[in-house]
């Protein structure tokens, strides 16, 4: 794997909910650096890191913030490659305020964006689409989605067994 993932947090607060993201990259090989780049207070740094992204290796970016959360929406401003943002839950709205911040971006600014805490799910999108390139990935990927379905059958007929 030559490409790797870009892992930014608006603070170091969501550290804590960024670790499934940055554990299940871990698992599925992917190299991930972790960043923290506040929109808002850091925005020069913020262009400077989005807009050398491709070149420094990356082939996603994800982004996690809460509150106005815009930082997704900035770093996609400043680069071609595809952001992913992950809102993080705040105390005001539930992190409904995050996450209208990140899906409501203007046309021509893209920024994906997953459930609310769902950083789990972030890496796994960020590693679909590195999979458009990677057949070894993809092959994980494939694996990753019959081991969760072997679970559930399993949890089936446990359940089955119970009643």
């Amino acid at each position: 794997m030559s490409k790797k993932v870009a892992v930014v947090m608006g603070s170091d607060s969501d550290l804590e909910t960024m670790k499934p993201c940055i554990a299940r990259l871990q698992s599925f090989g992917i190299p991930a650096e972790v960043r923290v780049i506040s929109a808002h207070r850091t925005p020069a740094a913020a262009e400077q890191f989005a807009s050398g992204a491709r070149e420094n290796g990356f082939g996603v970016i994800i982004a996690a913030a809460g509150k106005a959360a815009h930082l997704a929406g900035v770093l996609a401003a400043y680069t071609t490659l595809p952001v992913i943002g992950v809102p993080i839950k705040t105390s005001m709205m539930g992190g409904l305020d995050s996450l209208l911040s990140m899906v409501q971006m203007p046309k021509g600014i893209p920024v994906a964006c997953v459930a609310v805490d769902g950083a789990d799910n972030a890496a796994i999108l960020a590693a679909q689409m590195l999979a458009l390139s990677y057949e070894a990935l993809a092959s994980q990927l494939a694996d990753f989605k019959a081991k969760m379905a072997e679970e559930v059958a399993e949890k089936d007929r446990r359940i089955g067994e119970k009643l």
